[in-house]
């Protein structure tokens, strides 16, 4: 007998080729004929026509997808149950900010990561999108799994949006792409970036507007450090950030200790935010990969230097995150206060923002 428990297959879907399609690549054509379908797309119906799950007009597979139909066939595409996903589901608390049949926002925690690697195949944001999502996980690429369309740093707390669907999967990776997405990010840095500083002036790529600082490189890794990025003068990827200081922390009339900056994202490159703070001088607070603690001054409370110094992240965290939805098309905005270690850090820095006392 089959097994009760087991993913059933979706209902076939016959698909009659138009003469948009015809003379057309078979992938092709069946994609327009199958318009906006839910996990239809190009390279889907490729991959299905690979595995010979597309009957021709003639009740046979039709496994090569350079066969170019003629209008008025019909195809009939069976699509499979989708496939277990290889990392186990796991009972991990999660904070969930919105759900619905398509897609699922979370707020991070600090210290997870978003998808299995080697070294971290447990714990991380997808193990716990399996055990709570269950059987409401349509498939992504046929795998019963969560679509993951953009990461943040195992270290960075806040937003992320991950896909249920094949279709919201695409939309979304779309968005991502075409950079239509909003997110903003908050960063405490070491000191305060502004336009008095005379290196910043003649720094490449960085201007100055009323709404804040723009910086804009080239982003690669590092050529001797594989585990980090760092701006290049070509070969890179194009990495814009726009970065506007929102409290300043330290005694009056000196160089402020700390700040509270808002980063927005005009592209998402690995460590973009990281990379570029530390790049005009003024690295995250706590960060171990691009951070170069500075001594503080003397007469720093005890108490302050402390939490400066024993910080144990990058002080970064995905604050707010808009899109659109990828199948209703209704505009979507998210906000995420920052967790309890960088809003104590936050405190401490306010209690001394007049001056050290």
């Amino acid at each position: 007998m089959p097994d009760p428990s087991a993913p059933s297959a979706a209902a076939p879907v016959t698909l009659e080729i138009g003469a948009d399609g015809a003379g057309l690549r078979l992938d092709r054509a069946l994609a327009i004929a199958a318009g906006d379908i839910p996990g239809l797309s190009r390279s889907r119906l490729a991959q299905l026509i690979a595995a010979g799950a597309v009957i021709g007009p003639d009740g046979s597979p039709a496994r090569e997808p350079r066969r170019k139909p003629a209008a008025g066939e019909r195809f009939t595409v069976h699509l499979p149950p989708p496939a277990p996903a290889e990392p186990q589901p796991e009972a991990i608390p999660l904070a969930i900010l919105h759900e619905d049949a398509d897609l699922v926002v979370v707020d991070k925690p600090a210290g997870m990561v978003v998808h299995p690697a080697p070294g971290a195949e447990t714990g991380t944001l997808v193990n716990a999108l399996l055990a709570h999502c269950g059987d409401s996980l349509a498939g992504i690429g046929g795998t019963a799994r969560p679509g993951i369309v953009h990461r943040i740093d195992k270290e960075t707390s806040g937003l992320l949006v991950v896909a249920k669907t094949q279709a919201a999967h695409e939309g979304l990776a779309r968005q991502f792409a075409a950079h239509s997405t909003q997110r903003r990010y908050l960063a405490v840095l070491r000191g305060a970036p502004g336009r008095e500083e005379p290196r910043l002036a003649g720094l490449p790529g960085l201007s100055f507007s009323a709404e804040g600082i723009r910086i804009e490189t080239q982003i690669a890794r590092h050529t001797h450090d594989r585990q980090r990025m760092a701006v290049v003068r070509g070969g890179g990827r194009r990495a814009v950030t726009h970065l506007r200081v929102l409290e300043r922390y330290g005694p009056a009339g000196a160089a402020p200790l700390a700040s509270l900056a808002e980063c927005r994202l005009e592209t998402g490159r690995t460590h973009q935010i990281r990379v570029h703070a530390a790049h005009i001088g003024h690295a995250l607070i706590g960060d171990p990969v691009y951070g170069r603690p500075k001594p503080l001054p003397k007469e720093t409370p005890e108490a302050l230097a402390a939490a400066l110094a024993g910080f144990g992240r990058q002080a970064l965290h995905a604050a707010a995150l808009g899109f659109e939805h990828p199948v209703t098309g209704a505009a979507l905005a998210f906000e995420a206060p920052p967790p309890a270690d960088m809003q104590a850090l936050l405190d401490i820095l306010r209690r001394n923002r007049a001056g050290l006392r």
